[in-house]
């Protein structure tokens, strides 16, 4: 995937990711969870040490099941990496694996300008994309209806959605 321009002007880069990312994968991932652990009774470690074999099973499974796809670091020059981005471009459809930014990078239009470069890059071959949102994430869920994506159906914790290109 190209950086979409407007990310571009804004200092922002895109990389394949590689094993030396690994911590601060983990990292990112804890991030997304934050919220959902904050109430349980562990321990930080104990909660970290979850996290970190949720992590594990998670990557593995992305290489096991989406093994084709681009899985890309977004960075801000001269600060790191601030997330990441899995798509699988496949017929008929794009798959968003996953996009992640760590929280001071959230609500600031990133997320949307990814996806909606990899829509574009979608239609231009005539393809949709579908993906899959947790139920218990709802401002994913309105970030994805706000870029045109439809619940297609339920599947445990999660719904898959899709999105088509307007025919031109």
């Amino acid at each position: 995937m190209r950086i979409p321009e407007a990310l571009a002007a804004r200092g922002f880069s895109l990389r394949a990711l590689h094993d030396g990312d690994l911590p601060w994968l983990r990292d990112l991932y804890a991030s997304t969870r934050a919220e959902e652990m904050a109430p349980v009774p562990w321990p930080d470690a104990t909660k970290r040490a979850f996290l970190d074999q949720q992590f594990d099973l998670q990557h593995r499974h992305y290489l096991a099941h989406y093994g084709d796809a681009d899985f890309l670091a977004l960075e801000r020059d001269g600060h790191g990496p601030v997330g990441r981005c899995y798509l699988l471009r496949a017929a008929p459809d794009h798959v968003l694996v996953d996009i992640s930014l760590f929280p001071a990078q959230r609500g600031i239009g990133l997320g949307g300008a990814m996806i909606r470069h990899s829509q574009r890059e979608a239609a231009a071959l005539g393809r949709g994309m579908r993906l899959h949102v947790l139920q218990a994430n709802p401002g994913a869920r309105r970030l994805y209806e706000r870029l045109g994506f439809v619940v297609e159906g339920e599947a445990g914790t999660y719904q898959a959605m899709r999105w088509s290109p307007v025919p031109g």
